[in-house]
């Protein structure tokens, strides 16, 4: 018989430490993390899996409770959940929580398994232009196209949005907008938002067994947070984008923060004292997971990344994965007191991430979709799993397994991500901190009266230097030259040679002549006067000339030459050349 192939070893390390419970891959479980819960719903200390199935995404949604690895019991539910949680509402014997199921705009809370209250959200502003147009059509004074033609107005200017039956009337064809009118023109408009994330919040203790208010965020981008027994109101928060993913800490009555992943790709925490967010986190692309692990944050993107931040929204650490992300989920075994975020990859993977470690990876037969980790039964480190195709699985933690803190891919020591001991501020920087903080307009008003005098400096020696025309270039367009002097020798003889070019495009310059003044009692030139020839444009022509130094005290001076043209009193250019001291006298 054929023997099976080695396992990797990453197989082997993952089978180490997790035993297989349970398989069933024809379970018909099409859900997400944030429709899936354990719970002990009978008090009787044996956990309940509790799934918002979404069907077929039309029909057959509902919630089922799965006990061990059989189906316990279902519920229908009229329209696809968005969330699921299990929360004790009161405190009544015995203590069995309640489950609340996001489904549209309602909140359908479950007691026992069976119904037990429906909470409707509160209904949205009406546009009164768009009231106004309908009411004609019910006094049938319009027709359907000049109503499409009024809405399709209102939905481009109105501040307020149209509400559901508007925008479905504007998107039939014109042979149904007639019987749609007449079906609808006689009930009254309303504009209804639905859920998109639910949470739960501690009302006033941190016990586990504690009385628990639901969160919930909505299409609106408003946050409610509700009482648990009477479904009122107790506060409300608003956000600048649509809420995608919810994380919610603390109590009601003390202090909680709430963290939530918006459409607009950004992070915002809500705290008790304000209604609009505390801080904002900006990611580079749109989250896909969002779970707190302590007191931090750990954001997973749509750019095959992980990013762990403070609660205050500061930046800790970036992993990068192999594969885009799918799901995640918090790994919070009490008993051993150990957390980390399990993050489910489209390469059929479950990775196991500590801070920016990757400390365990699992093997999936399927790309997994949802992911909780609890007390299954009678087992606390259970992980339950469901898949792309509808498949259910389970898997225990076994008793012996270890997490080491090291990261299991190859790559940069740890050590390397180990912060350095910076050494504090000193009193001086401080202080000087203080005084340019207690003096930023007079420092600002003396850098810029600096900097205008510099401005102002180089502009009059600019225009000093055009007027000498001691510039490289002529400054006039009908003889643009360039000059440049070059001395050669050691002393007391020295070349000095002129290279002139002419810079015009096709025109040549004539009638030029090279004058040098210098001091007659330190230098002597044999010629102090000669006349240019014909300039060719885009030639250079060196002129050569010697120099004799006179003197033999270790001296030197400036001679200056002059570029001038016949007629014109003021030179063309003008060059200072600095002699550099003869190193002695000629030999007799």
């Amino acid at each position: 018989m054929a023997t099976a192939p080695a396992e990797s070893k990453e197989n082997v390390e993952a089978n180490s430490k997790w035993l297989d419970a349970h398989y069933d891959p024809v379970a018909s479980l099409y859900t997400f993390s944030s429709c899936i819960a354990l719970a002990d719903l009978h008090g009787d200390g044996e956990s309940k899996l509790v799934v918002g199935d979404l069907g077929t995404g039309v029909y057959n949604m509902k919630m089922k409770v799965y006990r061990g690895t059989s189906l316990m019991s279902e519920n229908t539910l009229l329209d696809l959940p968005t969330g699921l949680v299990a929360f004790l509402m009161d405190q009544h014997e015995p203590r069995t929580p309640a489950v609340a199921v996001a489904s549209g705009p309602f909140i359908y809370v479950y007691k026992n398994l069976r119904p037990y209250f429906k909470f409707t959200l509160p209904p949205l502003e009406v546009n009164s232009l768009e009231q106004e147009v309908w009411s004609q059509a019910r006094e049938d004074k319009i027709d359907p196209m000049s109503l499409k033609e009024m809405l399709e107005g209102i939905r481009d200017k109105a501040d307020v949005p149209l509400s559901v039956r508007s925008l479905k009337f504007l998107m039939l064809d014109p042979q149904e907008m007639e019987a749609y009118v007449n079906l609808h023109k006689q009930q009254p408009i309303r504009r209804q938002t639905v859920i998109t994330c639910i949470g739960t919040l501690k009302k006033n203790m941190a016990d586990e067994d504690a009385v628990s208010c639901l969160v919930i965020s909505t299409e609106s981008r408003d946050v409610y947070v509700l009482d648990p027994e009477a479904f009122t109101i107790l506060h409300k928060m608003t956000l600048p984008s649509v809420a995608t993913f919810m994380d919610v800490t603390g109590q009601f009555d003390v202090e909680f923060r709430i963290t939530v992943a918006c459409r607009n790709g950004n992070i915002y925490i809500l705290r008790r004292e304000s209604s609009k967010p505390k801080y904002c986190i900006e990611l580079s692309s749109h989250p896909v997971g969002l779970v707190r692990v302590g007191k931090n944050v750990v954001v997973g993107c749509t750019q095959e990344t992980l990013h762990g931040y403070t609660q205050k929204g500061k930046k800790l650490w970036t992993a990068y994965l192999p594969a885009a992300i799918t799901t995640m989920g918090l790994m919070d075994h009490h008993v051993r007191g150990f957390q980390a975020v399990l993050v489910g990859l489209a390469n059929y993977e479950v990775h196991l991430y500590r801070d920016k470690n990757l400390i365990s990876t699992i093997k999936t037969p399927d790309v997994v979709t949802s992911i909780c980790f609890g007390r299954y039964g009678r087992e606390e480190g259970t992980l339950v799993m469901t898949t792309k195709g509808g498949g259910l699985m389970v898997k225990i933690l076994k008793r012996t397994a270890v997490f080491e803190d090291r990261d299991s891919t190859p790559g940069p020591p740890v050590a390397q991500s180990v912060r350095l001991s910076v050494p504090k501020k000193t009193k001086l920087y401080v202080d000087q901190t203080m005084r340019e903080r207690e003096n930023a307009v007079d420092m600002h008003r003396a850098f810029q009266m600096d900097l205008y005098r510099l401005r102002l400096a180089a502009a009059r020696a600019y225009v000093k230097a055009l007027e000498s025309s001691l510039t490289p270039m002529s400054a006039s367009l009908s003889e643009p030259l360039k000059m440049n002097a070059v001395v050669q020798g050691l002393g007391p003889s020295f070349k000095l040679t002129l290279n002139i070019q002419n810079t015009a495009s096709c025109r040549p310059l004539m009638s030029l002549a090279v004058s040098f003044l210098y001091d007659e009692s330190l230098y002597h030139m044999k010629t102090a006067y000669f006349k240019i020839p014909l300039l060719v444009p885009g030639l250079n022509y060196p002129i050569d000339t010697f120099v004799e130094c006179l003197s033999d005290k270790g001296i030197s001076d400036l001679i200056k030459v002059f570029v001038l043209r016949e007629g014109k009193s003021a030179p063309l250019l003008t060059a200072h050349i600095n002699m550099p001291v003869s190193e002695g006298m000629a030999l007799d």
